[in-house]
Formats: C-alpha cells, structure tokens, sequence
C-alpha cells in the first residue's frame, strides 16, 4: 500500500449480501464494498482500502494483513458466533496497540465490540421505523460536515437502554417515531486504540447509500487513525522504545 495514506480494512459478513434477495438488490456487490467505495469516494488519496469477509482463509484478517491496517471496520449481525474467537485475539490485541476500529449497526453484539467494551451491549430493537440522527457534539472532527440533524427514512429501530460502558464522548443521538432514543455515535478509547459505534445501517434498507452515513464513517476513519500508535509490533514490545512487554 502507498505510504503516507490511511491504510483501511473494510470487514463485512457477507451473509445476508449473497443469500437475501433484498439485501443483494439495494447492495449487489455487497454493503462491505458499499462501505469501502463511500470511503475512497470521500477521502480520495488520503485512503488505500480493502475489504475482507468472512467466508476468505482467517476471515479475510491474517496476521500480514491486521499488520498493515491502521484502520479496521466491522458489520456483521447473523454470524457472530461464526467468527474464529483467534482472529477476535488477534484484532483485539491490534486495537489495543493503536490499529482504529470503526463498528457498524448490529456489530455492537459482535465478539470483538462485546470484547473491548466487557458488557453485554444489548439494547431494544424493532423493524420498519425511521430515524432522525442529532449531533450533539458539533465540534467532534467525526461531526465535520455532517447537519445538526438528519433524517433516515427507512430504518430498523435501536433503542435505550444500551448496555455498553459510558462513551468517552457522544457524538450523536438518534430517536424514533415510537418515541425511543439512543446513542447512536459513542466514542471510546481501550489501550492505545481508538472505537467508534455508529448504529445506522440496517441491511434490508440503502442506509449505507446516504450522503450523511457515508460521510460520518468516512470522518470516523480519520479520527480513530493515528499515525503514531498504529505501527507497533503485534507479538512483542519487549524491545521497543518504550519498554512495553506483552506476556
């Protein structure tokens, strides 16, 4: 990959996209390259992506691979317990040491965001409503260019309570015609490694098409990115500049 760029590994389960009929006719090509053209299309040179699913060797996440990203992101919903709780080490380990993990919509029960946040991250759900997305912290650079308010016509309801630990900062807050409300943009820090929760995007609608959903993933890569911190050695630190042991 070029050097000075973000390097982006764009991860999607891929099992609704080749098996729904619906799922395929909104995302052909899958929501994982759905995810990675919105990516290149804002950032541009900025970014080198690629995408991995779950059916490639190691779930597409070899260690050459995990190694070379400094910024992974996550969608997966009807095949958690499909993946290997190795790879989840591994891309555990690479957050901890600074790799940036962008999580999509029902990737909040995925072992790996259940892993770094330690509860349970359940929350209430319910199908066919619409979403109106409120950023509440305008001078986060993941709120850059994104309206004070904006509306999904088609969505799948996530609503409170939502068991996850106190974001670090909250960026968005979504509600709903039923009345609900939740913290749809949660920032955290685990280790070196920067995490961003952003729940719009359910498969059976073209959430992932919007202008304003692509743009807040595309501003999320940029800020869970950090240069310094994302290079350091996936099986020991005994050796580095700052002394750190990983045993």
């Amino acid at each position: 990959m070029p050097e000075g760029t973000i390097n982006v590994t764009v991860w999607g389960e891929n099992v609704h996209d080749r098996t729904n009929e619906e799922v395929k006719s909104i995302y052909p090509d899958g929501m994982h390259s759905t995810i990675a053209a919105s990516i290149r299309k804002h950032l541009g040179d900025a970014v080198s992506v690629r995408t991995a699913t779950l059916e490639q060797p190691e779930h597409g996440l070899t260690q050459d691979v995990l190694g070379s990203t400094d910024v992974l992101t996550w969608w997966g919903h009807m095949a958690h317990g499909k993946v290997e709780d190795e790879i989840v080490t591994r891309v555990h380990q690479r957050v901890l040491e600074g790799m940036g993990l962008v999580v999509l919509h029902s990737g909040h029960l995925s072992k790996i965001f259940t892993r770094l946040m330690g509860t349970t991250c359940a929350l209430r759900w319910r199908d066919d409503d619409s979403e109106t997305v409120f950023t509440v912290n305008p001078g986060h650079p993941i709120a850059r260019g994104v309206p004070a308010a904006f509306s999904i016509p088609q969505q799948e309801m996530y609503g409170e309570y939502f068991d996850i630990p106190q974001p670090d900062e909250l960026v968005f807050i979504s509600s709903f015609k039923g009345g609900e409300v939740f913290r749809s943009g949660c920032c955290f820090t685990r280790g070196q490694g920067r995490i961003f929760y952003f729940s719009p995007g359910h498969e059976t609608y073209p959430v992932y098409h919007q202008a304003e959903v692509q743009q807040v993933i595309s501003n999320a890569v940029e800020w869970v990115y950090q240069p310094d911190k994302h290079r350091y050695a996936t099986t020991s630190c005994i050796n580095s500049p700052l002394g750190w042991m990983n045993s």
